[in-house]
């Protein structure tokens, strides 16, 4: 499809781009591929670490820009999805992509493509791809959408990937067990190319497919792994090297796990020193760019917004509670329609002291209702506490009248939820 009326505005590309192809995931690497080539496909850094996992990937990404950063690199990041504004999915030396930017690279691709159709996401892939090519980066870093075998992103050959975790969703696409996902995502991985795998416990599936694909595999509590203190850390490879850091400064005792997963991936690459490896692995603790990773928007009761969206983030959420002793917590919570809501529920447990389930319908297709909701808390947690809202705002209003001094509104679930709450708060 071909606009009628060019597009001029990034809203009316936005809108134009949701209806060129069918469907709006369609797995596969062929049409993708086959525009990058009718542009050139020109090489997008002097080097790109791709980024793939379950849970994670969005904190990695960040610990890798802030530590690259520091070692003096000029840096590109492709994320996803966005929070508030879609210019934050590409980020060339720190810096948003403008909307004129991303207007001119539409408009090449669009003049590429041919009869070529491309989704919503392939369109900013390749949107990213090509910014990144005409920035004179030393680093590019590439955010996994879905999986990683057929994501957009795996037309890149990548110079180390990581692979944060790997756990239930997206099961309709991936597959319905961790083995069969570890797969998929193992697709990110080259021959002779470092593999950086993040927890301690993956899947077989993702290490037999690494290994397959003849990967250098390095894994977390094998190969690395991290002793922690107070107020540091140490991290500690095999061959000896042994860095003394400050505590990551996003919450949650899982940053932990991720930031070693990005030093990690630079130790394997041997693009500095252990000397500098250390100096700016301490500096990427204290400046990673990560929005609504357990962000606390400051308040009396205290506001903490987070993406988490599945039953392992909900369980890392738990333990971030059970290491933040302090008033009750209640939870503004919406979820979509493909997510494992009584997972996250069940994880949560007692915990969470009030639930204000906030209708999601109308923000997406993909969004449940919040007696949706509501249904599955009676099934999972029986004595617990909830009012059902419209909307996210209801649902944050209410729980700010309702929440005293010295409690805590955690609001999560969703990026729909935590980009609503950013956007007034």
């Amino acid at each position: 499809m071909k606009p009628t009326t060019k597009p001029s505005t990034l809203a009316e590309w936005l809108d134009y781009q949701q209806h060129v192809h069918a469907l709006g995931v369609d797995m596969g690497l062929d049409r993708v591929r086959a525009v990058w080539q009718r542009m050139g496909a020109p090489a997008i850094a002097r080097q790109v670490i791709t980024v793939g996992g379950t849970n994670g990937k969005g904190s990695t990404v960040a610990f890798l820009e802030a530590m690259l950063a520091a070692a003096g690199q000029r840096v590109g990041c492709y994320t996803s999805p966005h929070l508030i504004h879609y210019n934050e999915r590409i980020r060339v030396a720190g810096v948003d992509a403008d909307d004129a930017m991303l207007i001119e690279s539409f408009e090449r691709i669009d003049l590429a493509r041919g009869d070529i159709t491309l989704t919503y996401f392939e369109f900013g892939t390749l949107a990213a791809l090509d910014l990144f090519a005409r920035a004179d980066l030393d680093v590019a870093v590439l955010e996994v959408g879905l999986g990683g075998r057929l994501d957009a992103v795996n037309i890149i050959d990548a110079n180390a990937v990581i692979v944060t975790t790997v756990d239930l969703d997206h099961v309709e696409w991936l597959g319905p067990d961790r083995d069969s996902i570890g797969r998929e995502k193992a697709g990110i991985a080259r021959r002779d190319r470092p593999a950086i795998v993040g927890e301690t416990e993956p899947p077989q599936g993702l290490l037999e497919a690494l290994a397959k694909q003849g990967a250098h595999i390095e894994r977390a509590g094998h190969d690395f792994y991290v002793e922690r203190e107070v107020h540091r850390w140490r991290w500690h490879h095999r061959d000896g090297t042994v860095l003394d850091l400050p505590a990551p400064e996003l919450a949650a005792p899982v940053q932990y796990a991720n930031a070693s997963a990005a030093i990690a991936a630079l130790h394997a690459l041997q693009a500095v020193s252990e000397v500098e490896l250390e100096r700016i692995a301490a500096l990427g603790m204290h400046f990673p760019h990560a929005p609504a990773r357990l962000q606390s928007l400051g308040g009396d009761p205290a506001l903490i917004v987070d993406v988490g969206h599945n039953p392992q983030a909900a369980r890392a959420l738990a333990a971030w509670l059970d290491a933040q002793p302090g008033g009750r917590v209640h939870a503004v919570y919406g979820a979509l329609a493909d997510k494992d809501v009584g997972g996250v529920m069940t994880a949560l447990g007692s915990r969470i002291a009030h639930w204000h389930l906030a209708n999601l319908d109308q923000d997406t297709p993909r969004g449940l209702t919040a007696d949706v909701l509501a249904g599955v808390l009676r099934q999972v947690l029986p004595r617990a506490n909830f009012d059902t809202h419209d909307n996210v705002h209801q649902a944050l209003t209410a729980a700010r009248a309702s929440a005293r001094r010295g409690e805590r509104i955690l609001a999560f679930g969703s990026f729909f939820v935590a980009s609503a709450v950013l956007t007034e708060s």
